[in-house]
């Protein structure tokens, strides 16, 4: 009985976890994405059905935010070169959400136990965060690169051109909305 009860309990504790800790293996070929982690790819659907984004607009934006690792953080900051001082910023997660934000997410939305670190909730996340920025900026879902860029620097710094100074940050959204693009094109063909 009580060999039961020891693996009922770690059944249960495992099934609690936010999923697969380690990327994709491929993480250029949406279609080996998706095949590799099915529920990624049915989280993203379940978004795009919700708030519009399409879904190579999320994966895009989490390759470029997390590489698909949902224990993404920031990297540490040391002074001196050994003390350390905290991390770069409070960005955690598939999405890389800042606590705020997270936090604002979560109240607006009533998912007060969405995690950063699952995909489903993540995702919810991005189609939230994106469908505000159409809103109140008029910024395409459908438009990887300038929703990458309100994403990265907050409505108000897009709205305020802080990104227009950062030319690694641009070549940046570029990239994101070229990956957006090759992701497409490749979920047209895996779909088949």
């Amino acid at each position: 009985m009580k060999k039961y009860l020891a693996l009922g309990v770690v059944l249960a504790v495992a099934a609690c976890g936010g999923g697969p800790s380690k990327p994709p293996r491929n993480l250029d070929d949406a279609c080996a994405i998706i095949k590799e982690r099915p529920q990624y790819f049915n989280a993203m659907r379940r978004t795009e059905a919700r708030w519009g984004v399409p879904v190579a607009v999320q994966m895009a934006t989490i390759h470029q935010e997390s590489k698909f690792d949902g224990n993404a953080k920031t990297p540490q900051r040391f002074a001196l070169g050994i003390i350390p001082l905290g991390r770069q910023s409070s960005a955690y997660g598939y999405s890389q959400a800042l606590d705020g934000t997270w936090d604002e997410y979560r109240e607006d939305t009533h998912r007060f136990g969405a995690r950063r670190n699952r995909i489903a909730d993540a995702t919810d996340f991005m189609g939230w965060y994106m469908d505000g920025t159409q809103k109140k900026l008029g910024i395409s879902k459908a438009d990887a690169r300038n929703q990458y860029l309100a994403y990265h620097e907050g409505r108000g710094g897009y709205s305020r051109g802080s990104h227009r100074s950062k030319s690694w940050l641009l070549a940046v959204a570029d990239r994101v909305a070229s990956r957006a693009q090759m992701y497409q094109i490749q979920l047209q063909s895996c779909r088949r």
